[in-house]
């Protein structure tokens, strides 16, 4: 049986995967136009229902996509702070009775469906399979190999990189602080401590597994450094949010180009998780949001949803990396040509 970094090879002609966006900005298209390219790209089964990815799964199959992942959120635990998170919710209530706008949801705990996303995945298994906020258990990290699946954990300290490995990972997607959108930690408990990039790769190397390189990489020299830092692959995603392909708000898509918007930041405020978004009226009002996911996402998403139909991007979570000014708005294909200029072919 092939080794865990042959598998990676084989997956695509090039090292470069389009990261999974949930949310929107990962659709069938997207991940279908990357394997095109030379490229791999992950559907974003987080906040999915299991309908909806088996309906996605089929039209890559149909449109003869060679391979592709599918990545899913490990469930954790109620927050740990009940009457935080109430407290946090109760004054997004009363912004909205003074501004008139759409009202939170209920902050209620879920699991995003994940037995029965488990059941399909392996009922219909992908090329690989990615885990974000947690680790899987090592039973069903065998099962999916016994499948013939790759299976990558999303890691952010050495710690999780070693927790990881013991779980049976064939690899480790090492998710540096400059990355946009949630962190992957396994716990959302404290600030984010995530370390750069760089380090982070050095730290997840004594797992003695292939390193999967993400966070803040935007260009070629991005990639090529990565890969020389002993990275297997990249791993990008908002270098595509804003190409034909992504499934992004057209709202989101003008932030990343829009001059007036010139930072990114992390943030509790949209989700009770913390994510690097660009700083927006939303973010700057709510610096000390609680921990608490997914119940705060719950709440805030029809607040965010009424946002985007009324034309207001400073109360939508415009989640990106650091790099976000150099996404274009190119097809994919194109952006994977560019971040590839120099690597051997």
């Amino acid at each position: 049986m092939a080794g865990p970094a042959s598998q990676i090879r084989e997956l695509s002609p090039l090292p470069i995967w389009v990261a999974p966006m949930a949310g929107g900005p990962s659709t069938p298209g997207l991940v279908a136009a990357a394997a095109r390219a030379g490229g791999f790209g992950f559907l974003a089964g987080g906040y999915k229902k299991t309908a909806a990815l088996r309906a996605e799964i089929a039209e890559l199959r149909a449109a003869g996509a060679p391979a592709f992942g599918v990545n899913l959120f490990v469930p954790g635990a109620p927050a740990s702070d009940p009457g935080a998170v109430a407290s946090y919710v109760a004054s997004l209530r009363l912004e909205t009775q003074r501004s008139g706008a759409a009202e939170p949801g209920e902050p209620a705990w879920d699991d995003d469906g994940w037995a029965d996303k488990i059941a399909l995945l392996l009922d219909d298994p992908p090329a690989a399979v990615s885990f974000s906020f947690g680790c899987p258990s090592p039973d069903l990290a065998a099962e999916f190999r016994r499948h013939g699946t790759l299976v990558g954990i999303t890691v952010t300290s050495a710690a999780e990189a070693a927790l990881a490995a013991a779980a049976g990972a064939d690899c480790l997607i090492v998710q540096g602080r400059e990355a946009g959108a949630h962190s992957g930690a396994f716990t959302n408990a404290g600030r984010d401590a995530r370390p750069g990039l760089r380090a982070l790769l050095a730290e997840a190397a004594a797992a003695g597994l292939p390193l999967v390189a993400a966070g803040g990489l935007a260009g070629p020299a991005d990639v090529a450094a990565a890969l020389a830092a002993g990275a297997a692959a990249v791993s990008l995603g908002t270098a595509f949010l804003r190409c034909p392909e992504s499934g992004a708000h057209p709202l989101h898509k003008a932030a990343l180009a829009d001059p007036g918007r010139t930072a990114t930041t992390i943030t509790r405020a949209f989700s009770g998780r913390p994510a690097r978004a660009i700083v927006n009226g939303f973010v700057l009002a709510h610096p000390d949001a609680p921990a608490g996911y997914p119940e705060i996402n719950n709440a805030t998403r029809p607040m965010r949803a009424a946002a985007a139909a009324a034309g207001d991007p400073d109360a939508m979570s415009l989640y990106a990396g650091q790099g976000f000014r150099a996404a274009c708005d190119r097809p994919a294909a194109e952006i994977i040509d560019k971040l590839a200029a120099g690597l051997p072919r």
